[in-house]
């Protein structure tokens, strides 16, 4: 989508502490939502469905997370309130958000404080106790989740509202712009998680899906490995879309290798995402990405053979927020 620091410098107000979020309106996404954008166009509810899909592997994220930090039960299906930046500077094929909705384009959005995106919410009839901050990559600013913490303190939500932070792993700026003490209030607020999406499971497949250089595939394991040495609840996506499936099993064993290198347990709280054509997607569609769209099949059995030979079934059924990174 164009360089990172470019991005961040549109994308971002900090003598306001402002940041560009996309207006859903009128957009090919605004298609594919169960309800029409809230908050003026600048939010939507997303259902979380633990077990959407009969022929792929179950999606706990955020539900197991979020019941544990609320303190009820979990559910098969979770509603959050969505916040998208608009800013990302991966440029993937099979991404659900349209393309004027993650370029910065300030056409297609706004600048607001956490403050006032809070408040947009609390003026919703519905309001879930789940916040989203999704995009786009939030951590092109990662000041937005401090600030939605600190707004939520403010409000006094904090013990009330459950914190769900994405990230595509394309940028070290977490580490860059916030400071130890940044770091140390976010670690404090009490109810907060966070998901890294791998994009691709080898540098091939990771080049196919993102159209970015594969020798940045490698990064995204440093970027995931720095911000859990902080003590942060983190949890990991990867999607399995890929022109090819030769050597799948050497390909997919070195994926599940760098992961223990994370952390032994680390491939238990990897999920992987099953990639459908949403409205966006379509108009990007090739006969070479609908032929990756059938071989993530292929690789997603890949994967499960793989962890069936690494874990016991006893520790592949351990509930995903139960699977300890200590």
């Amino acid at each position: 989508m164009g360089n990172e620091w470019t991005l961040r410098e549109k994308s971002l107000d900090i003598d306001h502490k402002m940041v560009l979020i996309a207006n859903l309106l009128g957009s090919e996404q605004e298609k594919d939502l169960s309800k029409p954008p809230n908050c003026g166009g600048y939010g939507r509810i997303k259902h979380f469905r633990i077990r959407r899909y009969n022929d792929w592997s179950p999606d706990p994220l955020p539900n197991l997370p979020a019941a544990a930090a609320l303190g009820r039960p979990s559910d098969a299906m979770l509603e959050a309130q969505v916040f998208q930046i608009a800013a990302c500077n991966w440029n993937c094929w099979y991404c659900f958000v349209d393309t004027d909705r993650r370029n910065a384009d300030r056409a297609n959005s706004k600048f607001f404080t956490a403050e006032q995106l809070i408040e947009l919410m609390l003026q919703e009839e519905s309001r879930p106790d789940v916040i989203d901050l999704s995009g786009g990559q939030p951590d092109i600013v990662p000041e937005w989740t401090l600030w939605m913490m600190e707004a939520l303190i403010q409000k006094g939500l904090e013990k009330d509202v459950f914190l769900w932070n994405d990230d595509n792993l394309s940028v070290d700026f977490f580490k860059r712009f916030l400071s130890d003490n940044q770091i140390s209030r976010m670690i404090e607020y009490p109810k907060y998680a966070r998901v890294g999406c791998f994009k691709g499971f080898d540098p091939s497949s990771f080049s196919f899906n993102t159209s970015a250089p594969p020798e940045k595939y490698n990064a995204q394991f440093d970027v995931f490995s720095s911000v859990l040495e902080y003590g942060f609840d983190m949890y990991a996506y990867v999607t399995f879309t890929s022109e090819k499936t030769n050597d799948l099993q050497l390909r997919m064993s070195s994926f599940v290798d760098r992961l223990q290198k994370i952390h032994p347990n680390m491939p238990l709280r990897t999920v992987p995402l099953k990639i459908e054509a949403f409205s966006p997607t379509k108009l990007r569609m090739t006969d070479t990405r609908r032929k990756a769209l059938q071989n993530q099949y292929v690789v997603h059995r890949e994967w499960c053979c793989v962890l069936e030979s690494r874990f016991s079934e006893r520790e592949r059924l351990l509930p995903i927020d139960k699977v300890s990174l200590d």
